[in-house]
Parts: C-alpha cells; structure tokens; sequence
C-alpha cells in the first residue's frame, strides 16, 4: 500500500511526463519566461529560476488554505521542473553561460 506521499510523488511524476508529451522539454518555455521576466524587472532572470519562483506562487497560496492539494503538486512538479532545467542549462551546448 502506498502512502499520501507515495501518491502525491506518483501524481507529480505523471503530471511531468503528461506535460513533457504536450509541449516538451519545459527548458525552452523557461527561457522564453526567464526573458520576459528579465526585460520586465530590469535584471536577468534564469529559466530554472522561474520554475523556483513558480514553486514560492504554490507555497504561498497554501497559506491561505493548507488543504488545497494541487498546490502541493505544482510546487512539488515545479522544484523538480528547476533541477531538470539546471541540469539541461549545463548539458545545452547552445546555453550562454549565464548564471547571474
């Protein structure tokens, strides 16, 4: 038997891969953010950064109700997301290098 966390790690996972076959690796999309979010602030935002800052959107909105559960999985799917970001950002043989 599996338990919540089991589950809740389960779902995360699934919900990755659903999203990984509609529109693919998420570092690309994660650029295009990082970008308009860099141009908006005034500042470089990197693509694995927004993935962080989308998991503190989640984190947050639990402070108004702790039951919500897709928080839970969007925060969870969106720190995973940020690590499968970083590592692609240092394997992308296009990638410019910056980090600041």
């Amino acid at each position: 038997m599996s338990t919540t966390t089991e589950k809740l790690f389960n779902e995360v996972t699934q919900i990755i891969h659903a999203r990984g076959v509609s529109y693919g690796h998420p570092l690309a999309n994660h650029k295009r953010i990082a970008a308009l979010w860099s141009a908006y602030l005034g500042y470089p935002i990197q693509p694995n950064e927004v993935a962080i800052c989308m998991a503190l959107v989640k984190i947050s909105r639990q402070a108004e109700d702790a039951t919500v559960t897709d928080n839970y999985k969007d925060a969870l799917a969106y720190i995973a997301i940020s690590k499968t970001i970083t590592d692609a950002m240092r394997d992308d043989e296009h990638w410019d290098g910056a980090w600041e």
